[in-house]
């Protein structure tokens, strides 16, 4: 772990500025854009698009990243952490207690219900438990865990790998709650299509349990919706496009200038499944999730297995990084636990909801056993896959500088994604980095096009389905400009928009706790006590 102060950890991630010098940086920079006389009209197009990018995600990081302190220094600021990340932990932490670990004790039951065995084809709903699955998980598995676990070791060390287990763990009991809420509470149209989601039991929920808030589930309902919408052009869409462009960019020497190029052709891609709603999508992400998750891991373990030798002592770095407190227990908490959950939240979305958009629409006829289909997605997304590239990055040890062979610094950190990674794919020779070149590819058109459907159902509980159509015009021109961005302001305004939705789902969900609670311990008794068959027996 490099050893950074406090005040420099708060500027890794959220640079500070007054309103007055982003003004005059901002006017300063636009005339230099303007004025480049060996820029052609495409590359200041591109340049101008950043830095008007730039611009709204240092507005919105000031309000939507609040930093609260969390640990004195005795020279210099103390440590700050952002309090979206607090709730997400202390979220993850009231919903495994209050549920008794129902990610250990119904794990077993998952593996189960995946498999097919409580399937009934006359359920109400549009896709089966496991294509709901393979539809949340094609918008998790993604590149949050090819670029953003790169960009955690790079900024936080190994340690900010343990941490990422830990808010992996503590995520699978917020999945379950919301997506057994989701299916609750949807609701089911004429024509046989499922509206549900945090938008819909947080306003038909906590009118449900409490009459008398029914106006603060509306608004909570409302604000969320808002959110998803953002975080599905943000995070679900110009990030991929972003990291997808810097790897093929790299593969393929593709000028800067055309970045623009690669994102019209995802963008046409991601048109001609978009339009065959969630039945569609559940087609497609059921064939290619599976089978790239599989592909992925099988090419990282090649990498482990090539570097055998040092698996023991990378392990070992990880649990020894994530207790580090040779730079001071501030270092500790600003950079391996801060980039470790923050990641990890990025990649499996446990307390977003988001998943429960996807869940509400299984075939079921019990809520809370689509619940417990959904707390797999973060054992999945963060201990299996985020943690296959973890060790591959690690034991190959290309989260060092080639040059220096110590840890990138500050400032070049923060532009490290996807490139680590394709470094340690690298090493198993020439042609790796051109299959990580695919799978990247694959994993970041799922997850575009299955985000796509979170954003269509937000737009569709604000303005009726006359909102669906100019969304999704809006959403594709989005995969157009997402590989014009740079990474360090694509990861900030995708966190941003994701982490935004946590307070009104989890506020909400801590609302409706007792239900959740009922609701889980009905479920496992009639499970245990034989009512429930299953469609073998």
């Amino acid at each position: 772990m490099s050893p950074l102060n406090a005040q420099e950890v708060t500027k890794v991630d959220h640079p500070q500025s007054t309103t007055e010098q982003t003004e005059q940086g901002f006017i300063q920079e636009w005339s230099v854009i303007r004025d480049d006389p060996k820029s052609s009209n495409y590359g200041k197009i591109q340049e101008s698009v950043r830095l008007v990018f730039k611009a709204l995600v240092c507005c919105l990081g000031t309000v939507l990243f609040f930093e609260i302190p969390v640990y004195p220094m005795a020279n210099g600021p103390p440590v700050t952490f952002p309090l979206v990340l607090l709730v997400l932990l202390l979220g993850g932490i009231f919903f495994t207690a209050r549920l008794s670990f129902i990610n250990i004790r119904m794990f077993c039951h998952a593996v189960e219900i995946i498999r097919g065995r409580f399937d009934k084809s006359e359920d109400e709903g549009e896709v089966s438990h496991f294509q709901a699955l393979t539809s949340a998980l094609s918008a998790t598995v993604g590149l949050g865990n090819i670029a953003g676990v790169a960009a955690a070791i790079a900024m936080g060390g190994p340690g900010a790998v343990f941490w990422m287990w830990v808010a992996a763990f503590l995520g699978m009991s917020m999945k379950f709650a919301s997506c057994s809420m989701a299916q609750y509470y949807r609701r089911v149209k004429l024509d046989g299509s499922i509206l549900g989601g945090p938008m819909v039991y947080l306003e038909d929920g906590i009118k449900d349990r409490f009459p008398r808030l029914s106006s603060l589930g509306v608004v909570l309902g409302k604000l969320y919706a808002i959110f998803t919408v953002f975080a599905a052009l943000g995070g679900g869409n110009i990030f991929q496009g972003n990291q997808t462009f810097r790897i093929i960019s790299g593969q393929i020497d593709v000028p800067a200038e055309e970045a623009w190029v690669v994102g019209a052709i995802m963008a046409i891609l991601v048109g001609m499944v978009i339009i065959g709603g969630i039945r569609r999508i559940g087609e497609v992400t059921g064939r290619l999730v599976p089978a790239m998750c599989a592909f992925y891991c099988f090419l990282c373990i090649a990498i482990i297995v090539c570097n055998i030798d040092r698996l023991g002592s990378t392990l070992s770095s990880i649990l020894a990084d994530a207790f580090n407190l040779d730079s001071g227990f501030g270092a500790l908490i600003g950079i391996a636990i801060l980039q470790g959950t923050r990641r990890a939240s990025f990649s499996n979305e446990a307390g977003f909801g988001t998943a429960a958009i996807a869940h509400a629409a299984a075939k079921t006829s019990e809520p809370f056993r689509e619940g417990i289909v959904a707390m797999i997605e973060p054992f999945i997304d963060t201990i299996v896959v985020c943690t296959m590239t973890a060790l591959s990055i690690l034991v190959t040890e290309s989260h060092f500088d080639p040059v220096t062979c110590l840890p990138y610094a500050e400032g070049v950190s923060n532009e490290k994604g996807v490139e680590l990674t394709a470094a340690a794919f690298s090493t198993l020779g020439v042609w790796a980095p051109k299959f990580l070149c695919i799978a990247v590819f694959v994993f970041a058109y799922s997850t575009m096009v299955s985000w796509c459907y979170y954003g269509e159902r937000a737009i569709e509980y604000l303005l009726g389905e006359r909102g669906i159509k100019p969304y999704q015009c809006a959403y594709v021109i989005c995969v157009v400009i997402g590989p014009m961005l740079s990474f360090s302001t694509v990861i900030d305004f995708s966190d941003m928009m994701l982490f935004s939705m946590a307070f009104p789902n989890i506020l909400g969900l801590i609302m409706l706790s007792g239900t959740i609670s009922r609701g889980s311990r009905d479920y496992v008794r009639r499970l245990r006590s034989g009512e429930m068959k299953n469609s073998i027996s």
